[in-house]
């Protein structure tokens, strides 16, 4: 017996208000048949992947722009330094701007402002902070300043903020990073060696 093909194409016109279009393509034998319809919707869930997709590329862009700009944190206390000469305690992105702490000659206490896309000083001003003598006795015989703790902790990501650790025995640098995907790690410098590791103290 010969096989009987039909086919049939259904097209119906866009339903008032719901503007709905339905195609129905039937083929095969007499007793099969194979349905497919695409509607609005189809075509709704299609754009609203597309959305989610723009949607995710801007999550990126806000994470880049909570980034730090051009400028490193060691590039940042250079120009600081070269700002206001002392010692530099403490480097931290923060409200758009690298700040740094520097302990100038008679223990006096100087916060610098830098651009983080330029590297410009935006301002200075002079702190009342007491604990000069802490810092320096915590730095003494040490080799590695706060610039070159954050070009080693650079190694592990984008350093956003370096400061001294003088509590208790373990004295060292602290270094915060951020990975590209915004993940935060804590790393401890070591005042002498300028190695790297985790902070146990991090959670």
């Amino acid at each position: 017996m010969k096989r009987n093909i039909v086919i049939a194409v259904v097209t119906a016109a866009a339903l008032v208000g719901g503007g709905t279009a339905t195609a129905l393509a039937v083929a095969g034998d007499d007793d099969d048949t194979t349905p497919v319809t695409r509607t609005d919707d189809d075509r709704d869930d299609r754009g609203e992947d597309r959305s989610d997709d723009r949607d995710g590329d801007a999550d990126d862009g806000a994470v880049r722009a909570a980034a730090p700009g051009g400028v490193t944190a060691a590039e940042a206390i250079t120009a600081a330094l070269k700002h206001t000469p002392g010692t530099a305690v403490s480097a931290e992105l923060d409200d758009g701007s690298w700040e740094i702490d520097v302990l100038a000659e008679g223990d006096t206490w100087h916060t610098v402002r830098i651009a983080p896309d330029s590297g410009k000083v935006l301002g200075a001003q002079k702190d009342d902070e007491d604990d000069a003598a802490e810092v320096r006795a915590a730095l003494k015989g040490a080799s590695v300043t706060a610039e070159e703790a954050a070009k080693a902790a650079a190694a592990k990501g984008t350093v956003v903020s370096v400061e001294l650790d003088d509590d208790g025995d373990d004295k060292g640098w602290e270094a915060e990073t951020r990975a590209s995907g915004g993940d935060e790690q804590d790393w401890s410098v070591d005042l002498k060696t300028a190695s790297v590791t985790p902070d146990r103290d991090d959670d």
